[in-house]
């Protein structure tokens, strides 16, 4: 068993996907261990805070077919919404005024420019009704060029998700269809322009994915290093019952294990990158109703209240047993409250809560 300093060498001097791959196959006493280190970490870069992100669900039309996603265009089983202006703004303004400070604008992915047009509007009555005083991250999938510089220089946007779902091309392949809409390399493509732009840039995968070995997982982390991210938002893998992976859901790991490894991923990457923002995934108390929780314990430092509208919730399912589909924003802020001083940390309210990981490689520009 490694204790704390073989576990830092390991992992922070030149870390090996073999080194990486054995700490996601921690369990019981060695998991303690990487916990408590990594917890140490993040007190020391980060700090015992937890940040919100007051989570706006936008609209659940996708122009993707991703085979492992609830809202793929090819569900014809859900209902379609796009939420009206005044609904986003109302959102943005219970969470400026709940103190929250951020707020993560989430959509199905599009890119046409009535869709550029809609969210910039919606961007520039946030920032106008607030004083620009909200953060906001966007997670709206590959926009070209043009729009995030636009989001960027105009607006002053300063956060942008996009996961990859998987580093490695062959598996990205496997669960996405085999066109344009679906590359891989685009993917890539856009995550380095967001770099390029400046940005704030957050990526993410699932854990336990249909075909996907641990060795790939140790590969995505290699993938976060190698690409400096500043935030990363991932979590485990839950089958939807209306999308071409489910027919593998005889094959996956068990539910728990995917539920570990990412607790390991979250731990991992905590030691590795110190003070970058790791999400603590809604998705992780969808499995056990401590989850978020315990991926507070295991080293993550954002949790994203839900924002949406009640009426949309059921409708924006990326996978099946989704949480507080019923919880008003009021009271799911007092239970994340009460989930977070579990936790003994306390919640940065009032504070935007960027990465300190972004501001440290400015200073080396």
């Amino acid at each position: 068993m490694y204790n704390k300093e073989e576990i830092l060498r390991l992992l922070q001097d030149n870390p090996k996907n073999e080194d990486i791959t054995d700490f996601l196959n921690a369990n019981d006493e060695q998991q303690n261990v990487l916990f408590k280190t990594a917890v140490e970490i993040k007190s020391k870069y980060v700090g015992n805070i937890v940040y919100f992100r007051g989570l706006i669900e936008y609209s659940n039309i996708c122009g993707k077919n991703c085979k492992y996603c609830g809202i793929r265009k090819g569900n014809k089983k859900l209902s379609r919404y796009t939420m009206t202006e005044q609904e986003v703004i109302d959102a943005a303004l219970y969470a400026y005024r709940a103190n929250y400070a951020s707020i993560a604008l989430q959509a199905g992915e599009l890119s046409s420019e009535k869709f550029v047009q809609k969210v910039t509007s919606i961007l520039e009555r946030i920032n106008t009704e607030t004083n620009n005083e909200l953060g906001i991250t966007l997670s709206l999938g590959e926009q070209n060029e043009e729009t995030l510089k636009m989001w960027k220089e105009k607006l002053g946007i300063r956060r942008y998700l996009l996961r990859i779902e998987s580093s490695n091309r062959e598996l990205y392949e496997k669960i996405h269809p085999n066109d344009e809409t679906h590359s891989y390399q685009k993917r890539l493509d856009t995550l380095k322009l967001l770099r390029k732009l400046n940005y704030q840039v957050g990526t993410g995968v699932m854990i336990g994915l249909p075909f996907q070995t641990v060795e790939n997982l140790a590969e995505d982390i290699l993938f976060f290093k190698a690409l400096d991210v500043d935030m990363i938002g991932m979590g485990p893998y839950i089958e939807h019952s209306e999308t071409p992976l489910y027919e593998y859901k005889d094959q996956l790991l068990p539910i728990d294990e995917r539920y570990n490894l990412t607790l390991n991923m979250i731990a991992i990457c905590r030691i590795m990158f110190k003070d970058i923002n790791i999400v603590a995934s809604t998705a992780m108390q969808a499995i056990n109703p401590t989850g978020r929780e315990a991926a507070i314990r295991a080293g993550a430092n954002i949790i994203m209240p839900n924002l949406t509208p009640q009426k949309y919730r059921e409708n924006y399912l990326l996978y099946q047993n989704k949480p507080c589909l019923n919880e008003d924003a009021q009271h799911c802020k007092k239970c994340l409250e009460n989930r977070i001083e579990l936790t003994g940390n306390t919640i940065g309210y009032g504070q935007w809560g960027d990465a300190g990981h972004y501001f440290s490689r400015q200073e080396q520009v």
